[in-house]
């Protein structure tokens, strides 16, 4: 059997540093192998035998599907095979691994199967999956695998599936720009980690890059510039880059608040209060009584679910600041009209609801911050609420009672960093340990979460070594069993796997304080 070197000096050598055990049998639950997998499989066993050794130069994949990505996800991964100096120093045993999907089908959805199965022998390897994307999540299982060392593996049999279904990443490209290219070595190590969804915060009160055909203006003044946009070109790009990786995309358009950089380009869109509004200006949120508010939203989102085919669009609904609202007279007098007077969670809620019966015109599901269900609204039985605030075991308990699917990321806000290996506070939460009474049923209602990098303190000279591989320890509690959570056992894996970022060319942050990996980061010359 093998395991990573526990000792922290040893944990260095790295994807693969495995020894060999004397022991021939192991319950994997009370003793799982200790190899350098993240995120660790539902199941795994240790086949008796001798390992496999393969030459990284000769070895292939090969399938009889004529899946485009398959191809694309092979190419991949023989780079990552060949990204050390290869000595050999013993006769290969294993020419290929031999990978079988069922469905031909590239559709990508939040129910699309992940599952796979792979099995390694001294010189046989079979990889099978119901899609292209489960493949993929077994081809990075296999390419973790190998040791690096002297490119054996250890004979395996491993059934994989993820936990949970939303496993994501948010970034906030509204405070910081984040260019194409970095996006996409965020998405690309995303799914080193298996997760599977990119919840793209594009817009917010400092900018608006997203750029719209249908209201020009909005990212041509309402960006920090014209070179920290995202043309329609730009987002198809990232869309399709994503697709190729199994990684959905859902943008988010927060209204009504956080709505500023939005004004510049649609004069009366939001609320005029002297004085009164958001971040020291003159205006607030949107005007929820401007009729021309919602011929508005309904082009606009026109045109962003024709940008974003995936199933949702994150509609926020956070953080709705009601002093701008109360200081504006013709708020006020319309409120009267409507049997409103003094009541704003009531205005609110019409505002959000004329913007849900848009989504439904459009027949796309969406999400909500966790105010939209706190205040109310009559949102669909598809609607997911996203919980973000501190007392995040009460609006899941309470979403799941009242039917609702729910998602977390209360616990795993990337840019609250602290000093040392604070991995360890994020990898201690789990999204169903909301309620320990909660049925079955409940439980199965909270779908997952999603690692949050808001961008107030992060542009494209940090956020990769930010991210990575601290978010890879919540990328576990999303994929591996509930019983893979002891600290001890992620810690030389976590490091193993920020070594192997760095191999393949990331610039992953350190989770010890002190060693080196065999291969080092390098900026290009």
């Amino acid at each position: 059997h093998y395991f990573i070197q526990s000792n922290l000096r040893m944990t260095l050598p790295l994807l693969g540093a495995v020894c060999l055990l004397t022991t021939l049998t192991t319950s994997l639950q009370s003793n799982p192998p200790l190899l350098p997998l993240v995120p660790y499989p539902q199941h795994l066993d240790i086949l008796e035998g001798s390992p496999a050794v393969i030459d990284p130069r000769r070895f292939k994949f090969t399938s009889h599907s004529n899946s485009i990505l398959l191809q694309e996800a092979f190419g991949r991964y023989h780079k990552y095979l060949n990204l050390h100096d290869y000595v050999q120093e013993l006769p290969a045993t294993l020419p290929s691994l031999q990978v079988e999907v069922k469905s031909s089908s590239e559709e990508l959805v939040l129910e699309t199967s992940e599952n796979y199965t792979l099995t390694v022998t001294r010189d046989t390897a079979l990889l099978k999956a119901d899609t292209v994307f489960g493949a993929m999540r077994g081809l990075e299982t296999f390419s973790q695998l190998v040791n690096t060392l002297n490119y054996t593996l250890p004979p395996v049999d491993i059934t994989d599936y993820p936990r949970y279904k939303f496993r994501g990443l948010m970034l906030d490209t509204s405070r910081h720009y984040l260019s194409v290219g970095v996006l996409k070595h965020l998405l690309t190590a995303a799914s080193w980690s298996k997760l599977n969804v990119f919840h793209w915060h594009i817009v917010d009160d400092p900018s608006f890059p997203l750029c719209s055909t249908e209201f020009p203006e909005l990212c041509a003044r309402g960006a920090f510039s014209p070179n920290h946009v995202y043309s329609q070109e730009d987002v198809l790009d990232i869309v399709l880059f994503a697709h190729r990786h199994g990684i959905l995309v859902i943008p988010e358009l927060d209204t009504p608040g956080h709505t500023l950089s939005w004004g510049k380009a649609l004069p009366g869109f939001l609320t005029h209060c002297p004085g009164h509004g958001n971040i020291g200006a003159d205006y607030g949120p949107v005007d929820p009584t401007n009729e021309g508010v919602y011929s508005v939203l309904g082009r606009l989102f026109k045109e962003v679910t024709g940008l974003f085919p995936g199933q949702f669009v994150h509609l926020g609904g956070d953080e709705v600041h009601y002093g701008c609202w109360q200081h504006n007279e013709n708020v006020t007098a319309w409120m009267a009209a409507h049997n409103m007077t003094g009541n704003y969670d009531a205005l609110e809620n019409y505002y959000e609801q004329r913007v849900l019966d848009i989504m439904k015109s459009l027949n796309r599901n969406y999400i909500v911050w966790e105010e939209v269900f706190n205040h109310h609204v009559d949102i669909t039985p598809q609607s997911i609420v996203h919980a973000w605030k501190g007392d995040w075991h009460n609006v899941l308990a309470n979403a799941a009672k009242a039917g609702f699917r729910s998602i977390l990321s209360s616990c795993w806000y990337l840019n609250r960093i602290s000093y040392g290996s604070d991995w360890t506070k994020f990898y201690q939460c789990d999204p169903r340990s909301f309620n320990a009474s909660a049925t079955y049923e409940e439980q199965q209602l909270v779908l997952g979460g999603t690692n949050a990098m808001w961008g107030l303190y992060v542009d494209n000279t940090n956020v990769l070594s930010r991210t990575w591989p601290r978010a890879s320890a919540p990328a576990e509690r999303l994929w591996s069993p509930e019983y893979i959570k002891d600290v001890d056992f992620m810690a030389p894996r976590i490091e193993a796997h920020r070594c192997r970022m760095v191999a393949r060319g990331y610039p992953a942050e350190p989770t010890f304080k002190r060693g080196y990996c065999k291969k080092e980061f390098s900026w290009r010359k």
